[in-house]
């Protein structure tokens, strides 16, 4: 049974505000050194992406792009136990992101970015990141050339909630 699009519209819009309520209450609970990759799928669910390490490990990537401000990096050991959970989003990490930089280790330091918009020569990557204040909206966008997928410039923009 197929269902109306303004159900699952509905379900859809639900759950983007749902999820920041369910890490407030599962990450906690993710320990490095105790808390198994099996423990974490049970409490987030499948990662929007597996990461391979040089090390012969993975991270789990669990992005809440585009209605969230977050994106966890899981780390498992080789025991595949959590070794570190980090915030991808933190301005330390964004300030990271610099001209010439490949596209694939912008995403794989960042995680999914909210939008993807074609603009002139460039692809521009946007990422809903938290805000300093409270009314306001904040965003980091990464504009990456089409034809060699390297980043040529940051920029960061805030606006009005709402």
């Amino acid at each position: 049974m197929k269902l109306p699009a303004w159900i699952v519209a509905l379900f859809s819009g639900l759950s983007a505000l749902l999820l920041p309520a369910c890490d407030a209450v599962n990450l906690p609970q993710i320990q490095p050194g105790v808390t198994t990759q099996a423990e974490v799928r049970q409490r987030l669910g499948e990662p929007g992406a597996v990461h391979a390490n040089d090390d012969g490990t993975a991270t789990w990537e669990y992005s809440r792009q585009p209605a969230g401000v977050d994106c966890w990096m899981i780390r498992f050991d080789d025991r595949q136990v959590v070794a570190a959970v980090d915030q991808a989003l933190s301005a330390e990490n964004l300030a990271r992101i610099a001209s010439g930089m490949p596209e694939a280790e912008v995403l794989r330091q960042l995680g999914r970015p909210a939008t993807r918009i074609a603009f002139g020569p460039d692809d521009v990557l946007e990422w809903h990141v938290r805000s300093d204040f409270p009314g306001e909206e904040a965003y980091f966008a990464v504009h990456v050339r089409r034809d060699d997928g390297r980043v040529v410039k940051t920029a960061s923009r805030v606006q009005p909630k709402g």
